[in-house]
């Protein structure tokens, strides 16, 4: 088993502290890498259910927050729902995935996962004005 770090990241520089998964397989596809994360993220949600969601994307019936997405009614998050918002984010380049210093630009491509890999979720942020 292994740890994997994730990473978030925005266009206009932040950068959280990343947080780790232990993932016992070497490789896998973006597709499940990006499934793990959003279960992950949601179980922690479900288990805590804090007032603020802090996820790779925003649920549906939520409102943008400081720190993440707000419930406008308190309730558990579908963590297959949140993995489809997340995949089709994904495919319309709503975030980037980045492993190392490489780009993956496919969910089915797959990934290495060795000691001490870092994957990046770098958000776009769109421009005012444009």
């Amino acid at each position: 088993m292994g740890m994997v770090t994730f990473v978030d990241e925005t266009t206009s520089g932040s950068r959280s502290d990343g947080w780790g998964l232990e993932i016992a397989e070497e490789r896998l596809t973006v597709r499940e890498v990006i499934r793990r994360r959003v279960f992950q993220e949601v179980s922690e949600y479900n288990a805590r259910t804090p007032e603020v969601f802090q996820g790779l994307v925003q649920p549906r019936d939520t409102e943008r927050v400081l720190n993440g997405y707000a419930l406008r009614t308190p309730r558990r998050i579908d963590p297959e729902e949140q993995t489809r918002l997340a995949l089709q984010a994904f495919a319309g380049n709503g975030f980037l995935v980045l492993v190392g210093d490489r780009q993956v630009t496919e969910p089915d491509d797959e990934i290495e996962l060795g000691p001490g890999a870092e994957v990046t979720f770098l958000k776009l942020v769109p421009l005012v004005g444009g």
